[in-house]
């Protein structure tokens, strides 16, 4: 089990998950690349060390790697993801840190993207919540729109969810459920279904109450 599945509660999935968009590391990648260039160039011309021990001067080159691997796993590492319940932030490599917010509580987001970001597909995010943090920021994260669109129709749907709940107490309370509301019920839950709001199991639990409920 991966560390992120160990976070999910009874019945939460994950619906999408992405990173920090590539252009993070760029500014990493063109220095390293400069070094290495500057290292093998002052080494070929002996001036870091001379012949005939040249070739130790290349070791230098690990200096640049391992700058960029750490940049690298901590790139990796920093993921943003909505399930069908919340959103979660998790950053860090050997010191993780993890932020959530109920979908519940999103009252907003704000979307902004350069005209270089709508060419990439990258930009920042603003999610605006009634939790303690108030604004989580995402910045220069990879396709931004399709991070929001996911995250608000599983809002949607959790609040579709939530109404859909309060009908089929009615319906279950009642010792002749009409002819029309069961039927309409399951297809509304099997629309919560496909959109992963509800799990394959969850559906069929629900369904069969209703069904026994005739």
């Amino acid at each position: 089990m991966s560390y992120v599945d160990e976070l999910l509660i009874s019945d939460e999935r994950i619906v999408r998950t992405t990173r920090d968009h590539w252009i993070t590391l760029l500014a990493t990648i063109l220095l390293d690349v400069a070094l290495s260039i500057v290292i093998i160039g002052l080494s070929v011309m002996g001036v870091i060390i001379s012949p005939p021990w040249t070739w130790f001067g290349f070791l230098l080159l690990l200096v640049p790697l391992g700058h960029f691997l750490l940049r690298f796993i901590e790139w990796w590492y920093t993921r943003y993801i909505v399930t069908n319940r919340r959103i979660i932030q998790i950053s860090g490599t050997v010191n993780t840190r993890v932020s959530d917010t109920s979908l519940e509580k999103v009252n907003d987001i704000v979307m902004e993207q350069s005209a270089l970001g709508r060419l990439l597909k990258f930009g920042d995010l603003e999610i605006i919540s009634g939790s303690e943090s108030g604004i989580d920021v995402f910045r220069r994260i990879a396709d931004p729109i399709g991070f929001k669109k996911d995250l608000l129709d599983q809002k949607a749907g959790l609040a579709g969810l939530n109404v859909l709940e309060e009908r089929a107490k009615r319906v279950l309370s009642t010792e002749a459920p009409g002819a029309g509301d069961v039927p309409e019920l399951i297809a509304e839950l099997d629309e919560l279904r496909q959109k992963k709001i509800i799990t394959d199991a969850e559906f069929e639990k629900k369904k069969q109450e209703l069904l026994d409920a005739i």
